[in-house]
């Protein structure tokens, strides 16, 4: 594709090009390559009696009602809207200068949100509004301070008028599949004549996206170098076991014979363990490390948070320090002090195990001689930062955990580098979370709940898909929950977190709720993973339908890890999504379902940062795509020679490289 400079484009000011570039886009390829995030079919309005409550919908009515009031500090306008089928409410916040936009009779397309109304009825919330004469398929990019829609739109389809797009995908792909070229594609994904053309250029995208994703994995596993080969049979780790106190799982005797098996070869490890919250990888991971040190090697973990990084490290002490293992923790918030101390004796190989962060691989933390690198919460950390640490050594082995469970299929082509195991099974004796839908006109019984359940000692969740107010949509936020609960519970220690607060300040409110020093924490999705406190009991998801079935089930894995009874109330609408998840707490289940439900793309969240492009498997929604892409991965690797297969092979490893996927130099 054509690079060029997008001042030079119509409608692009110096302030205009500042934004764009803020977003990232420096050139015409960037601009390109920036795809709608969704659509608008202007053939397909819904009547207003069948909105679906918790989507997005088109609606073809007339305003027939307006008025602007001011509530709790913020201009709150409405408008009545009507077509033949029915009325609906359509509010939109701190836009009071649609008063003077909007006319009384006028008939317009809406487009936004629909959810519920405490007294049941729908609302729109904060729809965007068109002409009534609107035709075809509108593209919407996700948005860019400073830069309206309509000039994105301007925008790419100069860039397409003067660029010309090499195709990349060989002759067998395209033929097979029935795709378009790649000039038609990528021109039919911005300016979509109809929607057959839409979906064979999404699955063109998609399956683009995935291909090249698989080639350069693949490839660079076929490249690894060889590495140390160990002595793992069970004698070795057989003291770990016993000093477990108590015994593995049939799914954890499988893994860990499988992790061992790796081990003792000298092609380095490269495994996925994937399995639900309490299966067990922990244990498995200290086995490994502990083998590892058995045979001289140092070990190191990595978490993403420094709450989860500490209870590593209080857990290895606890379970590894007795059997000899010297293990140290190193996180941002180590002193300098400490930290030069640490750092001398991972050096000279005194420290066998490093606990840590993405500490762990910063500049000046040099091993003895490691030898197992294992990451925890896979999906929180870069391809780039899991690639810098392995080369902290020669050809580790890595192990890589993750308690997002996904569907087999589906792991196999995110996660194309690793070896899968799966932890199937939990341990016996632990109490399911009991999962209740929750509506509106409960609110106060559940406030009363949650006051019982802090009066017995114990601590709750509550969870918000944002962190304040917004003028897209009034879906719950973290900061008026959080004063809501504070007025409704005025006896309770109520706390608030979320991702925009400094990493200090966050690591300090997570210790206050393990310590027990919280008896309930207001958050964002930011303790997803990261915390493990045994007195939770009470998990409260509000508007749990934005959140997918995934989402939904990682976030009910943080209670239910103590010996109480535990809880998880969704407050949302009453889906099938939401009474599948009420039925089951089986993860595998749950993702299986996701899959059915969603598509694919409700899993790029668990992908490796910075491989698969978000949104297009979404988009696509058809999970054959994957199966496709694997096997045309294996057709082009049995013939790299090849010149289109050649090609493709070059393209695949530039094009990772640039999205953040380290290789190796062999």
């Amino acid at each position: 594709m054509d690079a060029g400079g997008i001042g030079a484009l119509k409608g692009v000011g110096k302030a205009r090009l500042e934004a764009l570039r803020a977003a990232g886009i420096e050139d015409v390829q960037d601009l390109l390559l920036r795809l709608p995030k969704e659509y608008i079919f202007f053939d397909e309005p819904r009547p207003v009696s069948r909105v679906t409550c918790g989507e997005k919908n088109l609606l073809r009515a007339r305003i027939l009602q307006l008025r602007t009031g001011f509530f709790s500090g913020r201009a709150v306008t409405t408008a009545k809207l009507r077509d033949a089928s029915g009325e609906i409410e359509a509010v939109w916040f701190n836009q009071s200068y649609l008063q003077k936009q909007l006319e009384i009779g006028e008939e317009c397309f809406f487009y936004g949100y629909v959810l519920r109304r405490p007294d049941g009825r729908p609302r729109l919330n904060c729809p965007m509004r068109f002409p009534a004469d609107s035709k075809g398929i509108l593209p919407l990019y996700k948005p860019i301070d400073g830069v309206p829609q309509k000039l994105l739109r301007d925008l790419a389809k100069q860039a397409l008028e003067g660029s010309r797009v090499e195709e990349i995908l060989p002759d067998f792909v395209l033929s097979e599949h029935g795709l378009p070229g790649a000039q038609e594609g990528l021109h039919d994904l911005h300016f979509p004549p109809s929607r057959e053309a839409l979906n064979r250029a999404l699955a063109r995208a998609a399956l683009q996206d995935l291909l090249l994703f698989q080639l350069a994995a693949l490839s660079q596993k076929k490249s690894a170098q060889k590495g140390a080969a160990m002595q793992t049979g069970r004698v070795v780790v057989q003291p770990f076991l016993d000093a477990l106190g108590f015994p593995l799982t049939g799914a954890q005797e499988r893994v860990l014979d499988e992790i061992l098996g790796d081990m003792a070869s000298d092609t380095p490890m490269a495994r996925l363990v994937e399995g639900d919250v309490g299966c067990g990888k922990t244990a498995l991971a200290f086995a490994a490390l502990y083998a590892a040190v058995q045979n001289g090697f140092q070990g190191a973990l990595m978490a993403p948070t420094e709450v989860l990084a500490g209870q590593h490290y209080d857990s290895a002490k606890a379970l590894l320090e007795p059997l000899g293992v010297r293990v140290g923790l190193l996180t941002g918030s180590v002193r300098a002090k400490e930290r030069r101390l640490l750092l001398e004796e991972l050096n000279n190989g005194e420290l066998q195990l490093l606990i840590g962060t993405h500490a762990l691989i910063s500049e000046g933390v040099v091993y003895h001689r490691l030898g197992l690198v294992v990451t925890d919460e896979q999906h929180r950390f870069g391809v780039r930062q899991r690639t810098n640490l392995e080369r902290k050594g020669n050809a580790p082995h890595v192990l890589v955990m993750s308690a997002t469970p996904i569907p087999r299929t589906l792991a196999l082509v995110l996660y194309a580098d690793l070896s899968l195991s799966v932890v199937d099974e939990l341990p016996p004796g632990r109490q399911p979370v009991r999962t209740r839908l929750v509506p509106e006109s409960r609110l106060e019984g559940l406030y009363g709940f949650l006051d019982g359940e802090m009066e017995r000692g114990r601590q709750a969740y509550v969870i918000c898909p944002l962190v304040e107010e917004t003028t897209e949509m009034d879906a719950a936020d973290a900061e008026q929950t959080c004063a809501l609960l504070q007025k409704k519970l005025p006896r309770r220690r109520v706390a608030l977190l979320h991702g925009r607060m400094p990493g200090a300040k966050k690591d300090a409110i997570l210790r206050a709720f393990a310590a027990g020093e919280l008896d309930a924490l207001v958050s964002t999705t930011v303790i997803e993973v990261g915390v493990n406190v045994p007195n939770a009991t009470v998990m409260v998801i509000e508007n749990a339908e934005r959140f997918g079935l995934a989402q939904l089930h990682q976030l009910r894995g943080r209670v239910g890890r103590g010996a109480e009874q535990s809880w998880c109330f969704l407050l949302g609408e009453n889906s099938e999504r939401l009474r599948f998840l009420c039925s089951t707490n089986d993860g595998f289940e749950v993702a299986r379902k996701d899959l059915e439900l969603r598509g694919p793309g409700d899993f790029l969240g668990v992908r490796q940062h910075g491989a698969l492009d978000e949104g297009l498997l979404e988009l696509a929604g058809d999970g054959r795509l994957l199966q496709s892409s694997r096997e045309a991965a294996e057709r082009v690797l049995a013939d790299p020679q090849e010149e289109q297969n050649a090609r493709l092979l070059k393209y695949a490893r530039g094009y990772m490289e640039a999205k953040g996927y380290v290789f190796s130099q062999n």
